[in-house]
């Protein structure tokens, strides 16, 4: 079975988050939003994500625990970054919304659920914090991101305005 680690991208490392953000592979998921934001391309779901923004976007992102945390998710054996997780407070409904990112050449390999494990482990274990959210649009049919999460252990909290809410607390994780 594959071992991971949690790696805090150093700035000049970004370039592989530039990397996921721009491949359409990657970022299929991300497609035919109905948002309007500056990088964001509908047709793709890809987001820019240049240079010149990677300095102030590290700076809010890195070291910034427990109310923001990022880290790249790095393959033990040959050192690959397979994809990247976050996590960050939202103060309005007092959880911690996370996402998880698979690189598109690393899917269907099993990575999903242990690297969504260690990002709970990181979470719970060193930053202390209670509980944390996903949702996901039933519209998409994102069955397999679903899954991965109660793999994880997280608990369907049911529906609210077309996504199906998913959150998993300090407690359910450490028992």
């Amino acid at each position: 079975m594959e071992r991971f680690e949690l790696y805090i991208p150093k700035l000049e490392e970004l370039w592989f988050r530039q990397k996921i953000l721009s491949d359409p592979k990657t970022m299929s998921y991300n497609a035919n939003w109905d948002v309007k934001f500056e990088g964001y391309h509908k047709d793709t779901g890809c987001v820019d994500f240049p240079k010149e923004e990677w300095a102030s976007w590290h700076k809010e992102w890195i070291g910034n625990e427990p109310k923001r945390f990022y880290a790249y998710i790095k393959r033990t054996s040959d050192g690959a970054w397979i994809g990247d997780v976050n996590f960050h407070y939202t103060e309005e409904n007092d959880w911690w919304d996370m996402g998880i990112v698979i690189y598109a050449p690393y899917r269907g390999q099993s990575y999903a659920v242990p690297a969504l494990k260690l990002m709970l482990d990181h979470a719970f274990h060193n930053c202390g914090i209670s509980r944390i959210h996903n949702d996901f649009d039933l519209a998409r049919k994102e069955y397999s991101a679903w899954e991965t999460h109660r793999k994880a252990g997280f608990k369907e909290l049911g529906m609210e305005n077309g996504f199906m809410q998913m959150m998993i607390t300090r407690e359910e994780y450490l028992k």
